[in-house]
This record gives structure tokens, C-alpha cells and sequence, in this order.
């Protein structure tokens, strides 16, 4: 019974089916039936390969330009788009910037600087106001950089780790005097004159490099270390404003910070004589002080560092290539 029954309903859908396809068949058969439309946007919408392939060209600097109103006559830009690079960047007068969502401080004639750290990413967003109230908006691909592993010994270990409760204390009154020596900045880009070696000599220290200190690893290396005898001139590398002027600071020794405007200032460190105050407006090519081994150093040399509100990029950037016949002289350590 139960296969009888089975045989009933196998044969009752096939003369179903058959009707069907007759029915289908029979109708018009000289104009064939349209094929359903693929579901395009569909897979376009649900394909997560085809969604990762939109974001990563998103993602790159070149194809986000596209999508923003950038004309090139409004803003121009001269330096090196690179992690610890500085960029110095002339605009419309009345303008006002912003880079990546964060504020810039842009002259009344339009002029500014942008500054990249070690460690930024592949991009970054600047965006222009100008006075008429248009915007245009530009990705910046930021290249990548390699930087070599700085090993240091030797050192007193007291400036290293290890630090006695005093000395923490001088180091936390030494935070707060360079705290309030950048409260300010000149508005004026004093920078746009350009930027020139304070000394010259053997380059003994590179921006960037990770500092390994008596076996400990430590922060990257804030600037540049020129080697050169004790007591030879510093020479302010750009017009500035005096910020501070301090000597037996704990890691520092002797330092001065130049306000070159715009929160770009320069600091020098381990100076045996400082020949500046604070206040003081200074002349590129005035001398400064002297080269020493102050401070958390192993011999005389000169160190500058670079900084832009508050990120620090690379001096040897800026200051370019130095004379052939100077960068050879001079001996001293880190």
C-alpha cells in the first residue's frame, strides 16, 4: 500500500511539471521569456572581498585626493612629507588650517609649518579655510623611514635608571621650567628664513635612532649630535625668541630653547657656557654658547633638537647637507 502510494504521488507531480513547462511553453512562443536580472549590487553590497578592495583604495592617499576640491594655486607646500620631516606651507592670506583635525597656527599672510613625528602613519588629512570661506582639503602620503639602533656605554647609571628620590626631584623641577618656557610662541613665522648648522662637524648622533643606554632600551633619539671640541661657538640656526637659558639641568646640562615661531623651537643641549637669556631676540648666525659635555653626555658634542608642537622632527632635515670639508672635523662623543 505505502508503495502504491508513493507511485501515486511521483506521477501526479510529474503531470504537474508537465503542465507546467505546457503552460509555459504553449504562450507566446515566439517572443521567449527574459532571463531575471543578475543581483548585482546585491553581491557588490554583501561581498566582503569587494568591500575590503574599496576601503584599501580608500585608504590610499592618492585615491582620497580625488574625492576633494584641491586647487593647486591656493596652496603650495616645500619640504620633506616623511616621518620626522617638516613642512613649510604658504597659503592664502586670512587663512585658517587644520591637520588632522587638530588646529594650526597659520600667519596673517598665510604662511605655516606642519611637522610629522618618528613613528607617524602613511597619512595624513590637511584642510585650508580660506577667508571666502572655501576649503580645500588635501591628503598628504607621509613616507616611511628606517632608523638605526644607537648603542651608548659607559654612562653614568644614575643618568641612565635608577634614580635617587633628589634627583627625581630635580628632574620634575626641570619638567616644569621647560613646561613654562613653551607656554608661548611667536605668531610671526620667524622660520622662513631658513635654517643653517649651528656647528659643523662629524655627525656622531642621529634623529630617530633607539637609544640602547648602558644595555637599557630607552626613547628614540630626540635630534642630531654634531661632535666637536669643547667650547666651540653654537650658532642660532634660524632667527628667534629666547625661551630659556638654563644651566645644571639634570639630563640637559647647559640648555637653551629658541622660539623660531609658529611653536617650532629649537633646544641645544649639554652647553659648557650659555651667552643668552630669555627674552633675548636673536639673529640666525649669533652665537648662542659653546659646546660641551654637560648633563647626560659622554663627550663634548653639540645636540639639537627639533620640535613642532610638541612633536620633534629631524634638525639634519632642515639644515640640509653640510659642507664636505667641515662635516669631517671634530671628535667627542654622544
Amino acid at each position: 500500500m505505502i508503495a502504491m502510494a508513493w507511485k501515486f504521488l511521483l506521477a501526479a507531480g510529474a503531470a504537474t511539471l508537465a503542465g507546467c513547462v505546457a503552460a509555459s511553453t504553449g504562450a507566446k512562443s515566439a517572443e521567449p521569456a527574459a532571463a531575471p536580472p543578475a543581483p548585482v549590487a546585491e553581491a557588490e553590497e554583501s561581498d566582503p572581498q569587494q568591500n575590503a578592495g574599496f576601503d584599501a583604495a580608500m585608504a590610499d592617499a592618492e585615491k582620497r585626493q580625488l574625492v576633494f576640491d584641491d586647487p593647486a594655486t591656493s596652496l603650495s607646500l616645500k619640504g620633506d612629507l616623511v616621518q620626522g620631516g617638516l613642512v613649510f606651507v604658504q597659503t592664502l592670506p586670512g587663512a585658517k588650517a587644520r591637520l588632522d583635525g587638530e588646529p594650526v597656527l597659520v600667519s596673517e599672510d598665510g604662511r605655516f609649518v606642519l611637522g610629522f613625528g618618528r613613528d607617524h602613519g602613511a597619512t595624513a588629512l590637511l584642510v585650508v579655510t580660506h577667508a571666502d570661506g572655501s576649503i580645500v582639503r588635501r591628503a598628504l602620503t607621509i613616507a616611511d623611514r628606517d632608523f638605526p639602533v644607537d648603542r651608548i656605554d659607559g654612562l653614568d647609571q644614575s643618568k641612565v635608571s635608577g634614580f635617587t628620590a633628589e634627583q627625581l626631584a630635580q628632574i620634575e623641577a626641570d619638567k616644569e621650567k621647560k613646561k613654562a618656557a613653551r607656554a608661548t610662541t611667536e605668531t610671526a613665522p620667524l622660520w622662513s628664513a631658513g635654517f643653517s648648522w649651528p656647528v659643523t662637524g662629524r655627525i656622531s648622533g642621529v634623529f630617530g635612532s633607539q637609544r640602547i643606554l648602558n644595555g637599557e632600551a630607552k626613547t628614540p633619539h630626540s635630534g642630531v649630535d654634531v661632535a666637536a671640541p669643547s667650547g666651540t661657538p653654537v650658532k642660532a640656526p634660524a632667527p628667534g625668541v629666547v625661551r630659556l637659558a638654563e644651566t645644571g639641568m639634570y639630563f640637559e646640562g647647559g640648555l637653551v630653547l629658541i622660539d623660531h615661531g609658529q611653536w617650532l623651537e629649537s633646544a641645544f643641549l649639554h652647553l659648557s657656557r650659555i651667552d643668552v637669556k630669555p627674552g633675548d631676540r636673536i639673529a640666525a648666525g649669533q652665537v648662542i654658547g659653546a659646546v660641551g659635555a654637560t648633563g647626560r653626555a659622554t663627550g663634548p658634542h653639540m645636540h639639537w633638537s627639533l620640535k613642532w608642537t610638541g612633536t620633534l622632527v629631524d634638525p639634519q632635515l632642515v639644515a640640509g647637507d653640510m659642507p664636505a670639508a667641515e662635516k669631517a672635523a671634530g671628535g667627542g662623543g654622544n
